[in-house]
């Protein structure tokens, strides 16, 4: 039976008007002529029987038809990319790890130790990917990620790499002129993806939250420590990632120690793949190196 698609030139011609709003655009970008995309626009209206856009001198503008079929077609062709990308170099495929990487826990504390893995396994390339949830690494086709929680995902095979301890840290600059480390009086540094850590934190010290202040929000642990630096607010953080800062004084710990998270950092990867050369060889390679 024959698929109801329409072109792939078609949608592509779609999806590049969608990103820019203009047929002149969308021509460069893929390399046609105006004309060449005008046509298959129209060609692609006429298959779906939908007016994708409405017309506005040179202007394309989407109508709500148009924008849920671009939701719905913008990962089908990533994903058709990627696919027939891995199809390209399947004769490679065991000698290219696709590695996906929390970023801090990535420059702070695996990058670092990635030299010796090079140096001990040449045939096997790394490629980088970061990410924040496990989502990311799915959708990016990882082969094997570094994911920060219980150990416990549907489908996935995990071994733990390293704990992680949490301490409260602020710029020395912000203690000036204060005779106690109350922390209720600074406001607290927050991050989207790990909304208890505070709680996790001032349950282990024993400190109150009843005068919590809120301050800026951030998306990964490298902006928050920017912001803890630059004086922004108080940041609780992984202690292996502000070791060295804690060290130079470039951040201070005034108001306790640290706390044992209640999660850690796992390697982890598809059930069924564990079999593979290149994710047996730096599994085995990473949990050695993280007892060190």
């Amino acid at each position: 039976m024959k698929r109801r698609i329409p072109s792939l030139i078609a949608l592509e011609c779609f999806e590049q008007v969608m990103k820019t709003g203009q047929v002149t655009r969308a021509a460069e970008a893929l390399n046609l002529t105006q004309s060449a995309v005008s046509r298959q626009i129209g060609n692609l209206e006429e298959f779906v029987r939908q007016s994708l856009f409405t017309r506005e001198r040179k202007r394309l503008i989407p109508t709500e038809a148009g924008k849920q079929y671009a939701d719905a077609v913008a990962p089908l062709l990533a994903g058709l990319e990627s696919e027939t990308l891995r199809l390209i170099t399947w004769g490679a495929d065991d000698r290219v790890l696709r590695l996906g990487l929390l970023p801090t826990f990535g420059s702070r504390w695996l990058i670092p130790r990635l030299g010796v893995f090079t140096n001990a396994y040449p045939d096997i390339q790394l490629n980088i990917i970061t990410g924040l949830t496990p989502d990311d690494f799915k959708t990016a086709n990882a082969d094997v990620a570094v994911q920060y929680g219980d150990g416990n995902w549907p489908g996935m095979t995990s071994h733990k790499v390293v704990d992680e301890e949490i301490i409260a840290v602020v710029a020395p600059a912000l203690m000036k002129g204060k005779e106690d480390a109350n922390i209720a009086d600074y406001d607290r540094l927050l991050m989207t993806t790990r909304p208890t850590v505070w709680t996790e934190w001032l349950e282990g010290t024993g400190l109150s939250d009843s005068s919590a202040r809120g301050g800026a929000q951030f998306e990964n642990f490298t902006m928050m420590i920017e912001a803890a630096r630059s004086g922004l607010g108080v940041a609780v953080l992984p202690l292996m990632y502000v070791a060295d800062d804690l060290a130079t004084g470039r951040l201070i710990a005034p108001f306790g120690g640290p706390v044992k998270s209640r999660n850690a950092y796992y390697l982890a990867y598809a059930d069924g793949r564990g079999s593979l050369r290149k994710v047996k060889t730096f599994r085995d390679w990473l949990i050695k190196e993280a007892t060190r």
